[in-house]
């Protein structure tokens, strides 16, 4: 049986729409990458000569043909034109953080149900190597019970940047909300809605506006701890997942290697794209029942944000249930504004 593409129109050329969106829309089977919005520099032909650009987000809204809008403008406009976009009964995905709010958020989903369409949370570092590999580690069961999980991103930025949306006092700025939203992601998604939790922010760069720190502690059943940091001031980057149990420990480093391929220009479809170097492989030592330490590599599989558009098209086409809850994203929120 033949598949209808999902035309779809992007509202933002900038890093995201050129790195995380159009690479894969571009070669997904099920979707055709039909339009974008670009207010001054007209550059997406370039790259992509039957695109058409439109001035003004009302212009790409009007076309009767696009059938998905890829929200990916600034966060506090997250709202406005999603919900815009639902009302012109186009679907919806939506970048992080979903909305600067939970009540937003709320929103957004009553008036998906009510336009009959889907907004979707676009939540690609599920799709990391690195978190696939902390999740097979998990499901082996060799960790025995979970006590602690340890989760950082951490950079190295102590100049303020440039942009106004990520550097000055406007809903949703900040590091907490900058990335936040994908390690609070990545603990809901493995351990579910924690019992309670507690919330610290930090501003340490000289004349900063914003927080340029985070840390969440979130509680779960049974007493497990998860301890979610990122920092903008971390100039020897320590592991991003650390995993103690009842019958060993799992360290793994960030591979941020998708992400560093899409800006060398490497398109998915390349038999490297989303392959992990051998140095970031993660370390599971375990205890056996005689006292013996073991330690044993964990080779991260090959992984691909093209998933994240699989799943869009068979919620969209297939009616199956998109991963990423809205009961997920509204709690995700409640923590990033508590």
């Amino acid at each position: 049986m033949t598949k209808t593409p999902i035309k779809t129109g992007i509202l933002s050329f900038g890093m995201s729409g050129q790195v995380f969106h159009s690479p894969f829309l571009n070669e997904h089977n099920n979707f055709e990458l039909s339009a974008v919005v670009e207010r001054t520099k007209k550059k997406a032909h370039l790259i992509y000569p039957e695109i058409k650009s439109y001035n003004t987000i009302d212009a790409l809204l009007e076309d009767s043909e696009i059938e998905l809008v890829i929200v990916n403008t600034p966060n506090p406009t997250h709202f406005e034109f999603a919900l815009k976009a639902l009302k012109a009964k186009k679907h919806v995905l939506l970048e992080k953080p979903f909305t600067v709010n939970s009540l937003d958020a709320k929103k957004l989903f009553e008036a998906a149900k009510k336009y009959n369409c889907e907004v979707l949370p676009y939540q690609n570092r599920r799709y990391d190597s690195d978190f696939l590999s902390v999740k097979s580690v998990l499901e082996s069961g060799k960790l025995g019970k979970l006590v602690e999980f340890h989760l950082r991103y951490d950079r190295y930025k102590y100049v303020i940047g440039e942009k106004v949306t990520k550097e000055t006092q406007v809903p949703g700025s900040g590091l907490a909300y900058d990335l936040g939203p994908h390690l609070l992601d990545a603990a809901i998604s493995i351990f579910g809605i924690p019992l309670k939790w507690t919330k610290n922010l930090g501003h340490f760069r000289p004349n900063t506006k914003v927080d340029d720190y985070a840390h969440f502690h979130l509680l779960y059943p049974e007493g497990l701890q998860v301890f979610i940091t990122t920092s903008m001031l971390v100039s020897e980057p320590q592991p991003a997942f650390i995993l103690h149990g009842t019958k060993g420990s799992y360290i793994k480093q960030r591979a941020d290697v998708q992400e560093k391929q899409l800006l060398e220009g490497m398109i998915p479809s390349n038999p490297l794209f989303g392959i992990e170097e051998p140095s970031k492989q993660g370390v599971l030592t375990s205890i056996t029942t005689e006292g013996i330490k073991k330690q044993e590599p964990i080779i991260s599989k090959k992984s691909s944000y093209m998933h994240v558009f699989d799943d869009v098209y068979n919620t969209i086409r297939e009616g199956k249930p998109y991963p990423v809850t809205a009961q997920q994203v509204i709690q995700q929120l409640e923590i990033l504004e508590a």
